[in-house]
């Protein structure tokens, strides 16, 4: 792990840092700020202060395993049908996976129900469009109505993502944009989310240019800057508002 710092104008430290791989980061999104496009991490000298940062990241914590458990128990019903009809339908796999660039950029599997006729996991991937001919007609239907990622609730447990933050992308995508989207390696200082301050702003469907992404970069770094356990709240609840009449989603 590499550990840079310098004092801060508050009497804090900051500095960057790269997470080993698998560890879930030791500090919420309110601790990390984002300088020329890289995480800093403000640690403050207070003990006091201290203490309250590793309590916040660890309500955040808990708040995702609690939601995505209770979820799960809930919603096992509804996942078990989704699974058989998907099943039915071409008899291929219900599960789609996929590598994606998780916490410090370390690879993760990210699971969702398979939306498309193809599973693709290389180094040239497609993004979805509208009317794409990849989407099966049970796919449409969950994709826009976002039941497609409710298997990312066992990422969850598993510590891979949050509830909210960053969406994460696939490597290749990865790799691509973080060659030409000024602050795309910002949005790795923290776990990767089912949703986030980009998707309820309006940057959710296609990415059909590098304006797309750059819009979705830009919010994920102001989420990363503003993190608060009241803010990622208010995204769970406009999410849950926005399920069933978002016209991007598709």
């Amino acid at each position: 792990m590499r550990t840079s710092y310098a004092r801060s104008e508050r009497g804090g430290y900051k500095g960057s840092i790269a997470w080993p791989a698998k560890a879930a980061s030791p500090l919420p999104a309110s601790a990390i700020t984002v300088a020329d496009g890289q995480p800093v991490i403000g640690l403050p000298r207070s003990g006091a202060r201290r203490h309250g940062l590793e309590r916040s990241f660890a309500l955040k914590r808990i708040l995702d395993v609690a939601v995505a458990a209770l979820a799960l128990i809930a919603l096992a019903p509804l996942m078990l049908c989704i699974a058989a009809a998907i099943r039915l339908q071409d008899g291929g796999p219900a599960l789609f996976r996929q590598r994606r660039g998780g916490l410090n950029g370390e690879p993760f599997m990210i699971l969702k129900f398979r939306t498309m006729s193809v599973q693709e996991d290389g180094d040239q991937i497609k993004h979805a469009a509208k009317k794409d001919e990849r989407v099966t007609r049970l796919g449409s239907f969950l994709r826009r109505t976002s039941l497609d990622e409710l298997p990312q609730l066992l990422n969850v447990l598993r510590g891979d993502m949050s509830l909210v933050g960053p969406r994460p992308h696939a490597l290749a995508h990865d790799q691509y944009y973080g060659e030409r989207v000024e602050g795309y390696a910002g949005r790795f200082a923290v776990l990767p989310g089912i949703t986030g301050l980009a998707q309820v702003s309006h940057c959710r469907g296609g990415i059909g240019a590098l304006g797309d992404m750059e819009s979705r970069v830009h919010f994920d770094l102001e989420y990363i800057e503003r993190g608060r356990l009241l803010l990622d709240l208010q995204i769970l609840f406009r999410t849950a508002a926005k399920v069933f009449g978002d016209k991007n989603a598709y």
